[in-house]
């Protein structure tokens, strides 16, 4: 039986890795894993474009890459495990990553999450904000 991730669809910020997803991102997610070389990161660094044409990957899929929409990424199939691959590659910290998919800058960020995260208010539903 396959489990009902529609449930979850309501909740703000939420992205399910399904198998589905899994089957999308295959090539974005197969493209992150081979910048574990410092050969493949210098060449993607060097001209990304030219390295992204090398895989299968969606136009959504490699424009998300070029821009570092990691949220059109993870909606796209990108399994953030994978995705750190990129952001590391530029020397860039989880913090500083995910601070780019919020409303905050990399410090607002920092002190949110040290202060134990995103308070529930408003945040529970797309419905009740006028999101969906």
């Amino acid at each position: 039986m396959k489990p009902d991730f529609a449930q979850f669809d309501d909740i703000p910020g939420t992205t399910i890795f399904t198998i589905e997803k899994a089957r999308e991102g295959f090539a974005l997610n197969q493209f992150c894993m081979s910048l574990r070389t410092a050969e493949n990161r210098t060449r993607f660094l060097a001209d990304e474009a030219a390295y992204l044409d090398e895989w299968e990957m969606s136009p959504e899929q490699k424009q998300a890459v070029l821009t570092r929409d990691f949220q059109q990424m993870l909606d796209t199939g990108g399994n953030v495990y994978f995705l750190s691959k990129i952001f590391a590659s530029e020397g860039l910290s989880y913090v500083q990553a995910v601070s780019t998919m919020t409303d905050m800058n990399v410090e607002q960020y920092q002190a949110m999450m040290t202060a134990g995260g995103r308070g529930i208010e408003g945040w529970r539903s797309k419905k009740e904000r006028g999101e969906a």
